[in-house]
């Protein structure tokens, strides 16, 4: 099945599937407002337990979208600016489609 699809459409599912969780749009959106925080940080932001937010951040590291780095005994993440890209250049792939079709829908 994995083979009827592109490299492409399967990076873009992954980034997406990881995505897919209100606690990772969180994540996400807390790591843009102050840039970089350690997980402690993101727990006192959050109503979950340490360890759900380590298993969203794994989940968001493993697709692309955050980054870590140890620093002493904890790992600072911030917002992986590849895989924004990779996004955004798929949104705007299909806003120029769009445009050129003029919004001829159904």
């Amino acid at each position: 099945m994995k083979n009827d699809y592109t490299e492409s459409q399967q990076e873009m599912a992954s980034l997406f599937k990881a995505l897919g969780h209100p606690a990772r749009m969180a994540i996400m959106e807390h790591l843009l407002k102050i840039n970089a925080c350690i997980v402690g940080d993101i727990v006192e932001e959050l109503p979950l337990a340490q360890p759900t937010v380590s298993q969203h951040l794994k989940e968001l590291k493993n697709a692309g979208l955050i980054k870590g780095s140890i620093e002493g005994n904890t790992i600072c993440y911030c917002i992986n600016e590849k895989g924004i890209r990779k996004l955004s250049n798929y949104f705007s792939g299909f806003h120029s489609i769009l445009n050129k079709q003029e919004n001829k829908c159904c």
